[in-house]
């Protein structure tokens, strides 16, 4: 499956599958860009398909690389699975969604 994460509009959109198979890249090509953002990172998901727990896993290391640069990171867009998910694991609230 492949999976994307590209700068534009002041957004870093993501598109694919969240899931076990692409999270290592995932998270490592998030991080790569986030971290050249001078400004709040922001995730867009609405090219999201799927969201299972290593995606969730995706997203709070994401927030842990921003926390360290001192920013705070947003989530906009997430998918039904992503927020079901969240609430399954009762982590809903530790998630800055939009």
């Amino acid at each position: 499956m492949t999976v994307s994460v590209e700068a534009r509009d002041g957004c870093l959109h993501v598109s694919g599958d969240m899931t076990l198979e692409t999270a290592s890249a995932l998270f490592a090509r998030g991080l790569e860009i986030s971290k050249s953002q001078s400004q709040l990172p922001v995730f867009d998901l609405a090219g999201v398909d799927e969201v299972d727990s290593s995606g969730l896993a995706v997203l709070f290391g994401w927030m842990r690389a921003a926390e360290v640069q001192g920013k705070t990171l947003r989530i906009d867009n997430p998918p039904a699975s992503l927020v079901s998910l969240a609430q399954v694991y009762d982590v809903s609230d530790l998630l800055p969604l939009s």
